[in-house]
């Protein structure tokens, strides 16, 4: 009796089979792969010796240590002082210009003589700075990764605290405290954004959109008080910059701190400056005042708008130079490249973002005389906390600024307020006084700032990550594939980062994986 041929089994039941079998090659594979990693980690290590000769390799094959820490000292140097160098040089041509000497332009002597440009000393004691730093700092790394025989985080913050010593390069303490204050809010916001990432901590309010703004006008009340009422809290070129900007002069501003404290106001010097303005003795000198007025404050107007508005240009007039010179020698020297493919563009940006911010820096100006003299419209009485409220409303103007340059002045001008703060509480005895406490203070946040940088570079600012690595000028900062890794490791790193197939529905696609994870068909396996 024939028999009948048995049915083809069903489609539902084929696509198992072939999954199932697939799922299998690909068990087997992953088996073969894990003792493919041991074997070839074996191997690593009976090439590298006994444990106690090994130690991470260095970032730099093709040179010694010393070379290596050399180079990048020298390269470092060289720019940091080609950078200052270049800016006073600009400065130099805007203010032969502004005396419409435009001859003396082209002529070197006067252009970068050291009578009339004095940086030779400034700008070596920066490039010493930051060549200082960034060769101290590969040198250690190196010595570090050796005497530990290890890389681990605690090897970039003992060579960052320890390279902050050249920040002695600065015979200021007053330049010195501010760098440190500077990089001690840097390494706050760093921390702040490591946690918030981590979902460790937050503050309150920090999802606001001018949260940025706030900071800078509580920073800028703190300065612009310290300015008014307790000058000798900032430093001495701080203060000369605040002065020169504003529209009122030095006895004036020492009229208004002697009218607020209640003491005597030193009416034979307003009165030498009343007439060095030419101003008629009419008016009504008194030693011991309520409130110093707008006719004292800006003697050349009656207007108070008027003033304010002049105010506003003649600091736009005054500080375009400087703004300009900033924005556009650091963008030359850092990204050569870039202005040499494109100088016009290059320029045009310079232009456009030294003119965004003398916008702002001018109306800062202009608001906070205006606020000055809508006080004395309104009250018969001084007071000193006018002056901080008042530096707190005219940072507004920093709206006029890009979002991601707010952020930025913000932790610019908060060091200058911890300073004077600082000094404030120091000079009342609420603070010890330990000297050379901004060197210490310095170290132990650039040993936090090199922490971040290569181990949580995303914590940090564009702007700050970006200005360090440019000046590391290493593959420290700047993570890459290392020329000293053998081809096992090299291997290993592709055979990790392999993506696996995934199962396809159709039998065709499913026939072909299994032939793709038959182990018996690849060759030594």
């Amino acid at each position: 009796m024939r028999t009948s041929p048995q049915p083809p089994p069903p489609p539902q039941q084929q696509s198992a089979d072939a999954a199932s079998t697939a799922e299998a090659a690909e068990h087997r594979l992953r088996e073969a792969e894990q003792r493919l990693k041991e074997a070839i980690a074996e191997l690593q290590r009976r090439q590298r010796g006994p444990p106690e000769n090994f130690y991470p390799p260095c970032d730099h094959a093709d040179e010694s240590c010393v070379a290596n820490a050399v180079g990048n000292l020298c390269q470092s140097f060289l720019l940091s002082y080609g950078i200052r160098v270049g800016i006073g040089i600009l400065l130099r041509a805007f203010k032969l210009a502004r005396l419409k000497s435009y001859s003396s332009l082209l002529d070197i002597k006067q252009l970068v003589s050291e009578k009339d440009l004095i940086v030779r000393e400034e700008a070596c004691r920066v490039g010493l700075l930051f060549g200082g730093f960034t060769g101290s700092y590969h040198a250690l790394r190196c010595l570090l990764r050796k005497m530990r025989k290890k890389e681990t985080p605690v090897n970039a913050i003992l060579a960052g605290a320890i390279s902050g010593l050249s920040i002695l390069a600065l015979d200021d303490s007053s330049r010195r405290r501010t760098l440190a204050l500077y990089l001690l809010a840097r390494v706050a916001q760093c921390a702040y954004n490591s946690a918030k990432s981590k979902n460790k901590f937050h503050l309150w309010g920090s999802h606001w959109s001018h949260g940025d703004t706030l900071l800078f006008s509580i920073a800028c009340a703190q300065v612009m008080y310290a300015f008014v009422m307790r000058p000798e809290s900032l430093p001495k070129s701080y203060q000369d910059f605040i002065q020169k900007t504003g529209p009122v002069a030095a006895p004036v501003y020492k009229a208004v701190r002697d009218c607020c404290r209640g003491s005597a106001v030193d009416v034979a010097s307003l009165s030498a400056f009343l007439s060095s303005k030419r101003v008629s003795n009419t008016l009504k000198l008194e030693e011991f005042p309520n409130i110093i007025p707008c006719s004292i404050i800006h003697p050349d107007t009656n207007s108070c708008l008027l003033h304010n508005a002049n105010a506003a240009k003649a600091t736009f007039r005054k500080t375009f130079p400087l703004y300009f010179s900033l924005t556009f020698v650091p963008f030359v020297v850092l990204r050569l490249q870039k202005f040499m493919d494109a100088p016009t563009r290059t320029c045009w940006h310079a232009l456009r973002g030294a003119v965004r911010s003398t916008s702002f820096l001018s109306a800062f100006v202009g608001i906070f005389q205006g606020v000055i003299c809508l006080h004395r419209k309104v009250a018969l009485k001084d007071h000193k906390l006018v002056y901080w409220l008042a530096g707190g409303i005219s940072a507004l103007s920093v709206l006029l600024e890009k979002k991601a340059r707010r952020g930025e002045l913000a932790l610019y001008v908060l060091p200058r307020a911890g300073e004077s703060l600082w000094y404030i509480l120091v000079n009342r005895r609420l603070l010890p006084k330990i000297k050379h406490a901004e060197v210490a203070l310095f170290c132990a946040c650039m040993g936090g700032i090199m922490y971040y940088l290569e181990h949580e570079p995303d914590t940090m600012a564009p702007f700050l990550r970006g200005l360090i690595r440019r000046f590391l000028a290493s593959r420290i900062s700047n993570p890459g594939p290392s020329s000293s890794r053998s081809a096992s490791y090299t291997y290993l790193q592709t055979l990790d980062a392999m993506k696996k197939p995934d199962v396809q529905d159709n039998r065709e696609n499913e026939t072909s994986n299994s032939e793709k994870y038959n182990l018996e068909s690849i060759p030594g396996l």
